[in-house]
């Protein structure tokens, strides 16, 4: 086959799997969009308590990072080897990891309920409730969040497309249709949105080990036997996926509890901004995520050409979505927080975090596109590195000075860009290296 011609294989191969990841990566954050806008209409209090408890949920599932990224890596590096069975293995052995972990999470977010929501919402009394009240509910389907993040992991390794955006369609647009139906004419308020949410867990993790199990029991595969070799190699390469999720995961709870303390209708604000950046930031990772399966499957097959090839082309389609994002949220800056609140408080401190936001997706759309790159290389312990450097060097100082000398809100958003803006440099200045560029097996 020409070069040209398998140049245009892997640029359909990877707008099929962008694609998909899109369709599956829109599903969660839109039911989050529905779900922030379903309570919002119960006021800034009850939009303040979810952000709360969204934050801690977020911060709880960055054990997860690994089943999904990291299975992604290692099952797409057998693929490309052309060893189907052990791809899918790793998968296997990711699910038993993923329902370990999330029922230790589960036992230590009831015990540590109350002091975590404590340490968000400070002396605001008016959200504590309602915010341990949500969280202790939404935590129960913790295991159920790993075993999708570990479904997604495996099938995006060997490039199935369709079944995960299945599933998690299915299971979201259920959620998205109860939600308002719990909330309001069967009078749960705000909790109706965390059992939504947790039926929304059970029935896509159900779906998800069912295809599992179909895939691993055929002949010629390896099972469903448990392998602990396999399962301690992915923990070393989760450790690193780990700490660069905590670093992420801090300077957002940093974010999260000086927004807060400014009061209710800024941490409300700062709500919707932050399910409008989570949205997306999983929207621009459609191409990372295809990237992590073809970047491994290149490098799998000792194809260092094709994987430096995959490096440039996602970048630049990563910058190009950014952009248009970009231009789309300038154009909604009256309208698009009006969505969310009736509140004109939350809507003048949504305006004054706009300008950030819009600003710094553009830059963010490169930064995710070569995150997928690095992450299907295995290239982990750098990128924990410059999270790390770029979360305390500049996320949470400017973040904690915002407080300090009362800049508002817009202080805390421009922390958010000054972590974009230092990841941005460190990313196309390991992407120019040949550092990442590793041949073999997982």
């Amino acid at each position: 086959m020409s070069t040209e011609s398998v140049d245009r294989v892997t640029v359909r191969r990877m707008l099929s799997l962008a694609l998909s990841a899109f369709l599956v990566l829109a599903a969660e954050p839109l039911y989050l969009l529905v779900d922030t806008a379903v309570v919002g209409h119960l006021g800034a209090h009850a939009l303040g308590a979810l952000a709360v408890g969204t934050t801690l949920m977020a911060l709880l599932a960055i054990v997860g990072t690994f089943v999904e990224y990291g299975t992604t890596s290692r099952s797409a590096r057998w693929f490309g080897l052309g060893d189907r069975g052990r791809a899918i293995d790793e998968g296997v052995q990711a699910s038993y990891l993923a329902v370990t972990i999330g029922i230790a999470v589960v036992l230590l977010g009831q015990v540590f309920a109350g002091p975590l929501v404590r340490l968000l919402t400070g002396s605001s009394t008016e959200l504590q409730a309602p915010a341990e009240q949500w969280f202790r509910i939404a935590v129960c389907g913790m295991p159920m969040v790993l075993l999708v993040l570990a479904g997604n992991g495996w099938m995006r390794g060997i490039q199935l497309t369709r079944a995960p955006v299945a599933i998690v369609l299915v299971a979201n647009g259920l959620s998205a249709a109860a939600s308002p139906l719990l909330v309001y004419p069967l009078g749960m308020g705000l909790v109706g949105s965390a059992w939504a949410n947790l039926g929304a867990q059970v029935v896509a993790a159900l779906l998800f080990c069912r295809r599992l199990r179909t895939e691993a029991t055929r002949p010629g595969r390896l099972g469903l036997r448990p392998r602990p070799a396999v399962m301690r190699a992915q923990l070393v390469l989760g450790r690193d996926l780990i700490v660069r999720a905590a670093a992420f995961q801090v300077a957002f709870m940093v974010a999260a509890g000086v927004a807060a303390r400014m009061g209710a209708a800024q941490i409300a604000a700062h709500q919707i901004g932050m399910q409008l950046w989570e949205f997306t930031a999983l929207l621009l990772d459609s191409f990372a995520i295809a990237a992590q399966s073809l970047v491994g499957a290149a490098l799998g097959a000792s194809d260092a050409r094709a994987a430096r090839h995959l490096a440039a082309q996602v970048a630049r389609w990563s910058l190009g979505a950014g952009t248009l994002f970009a231009a789309v949220y300038a154009a909604g800056w009256w309208l698009i927080p009006r969505l969310f609140t009736s509140s004109p408080a939350v809507w003048h401190q949504a305006h004054v975090l706009w300008p950030w936001f819009v600003v710094m997706l553009p830059a963010a759309g490169i930064v995710f596109g070569l995150d997928g790159v690095l992450i299907g290389a295995g290239d982990v312990a750098f990128l924990r590195t410059i999270t790390i450097v770029a979360a305390l060097g500049g996320f949470v100082p400017l973040t904690l000075a915002a407080s300090y000398w009362h800049w508002g809100i817009g202080g805390v958003w421009a922390g958010l860009t000054a972590f974009i803006v230092v990841r941005l440099v460190g990313m196309i200045w390991r992407a120019r290296t040949d550092r990442w560029v590793v041949l073999g097996s997982a």
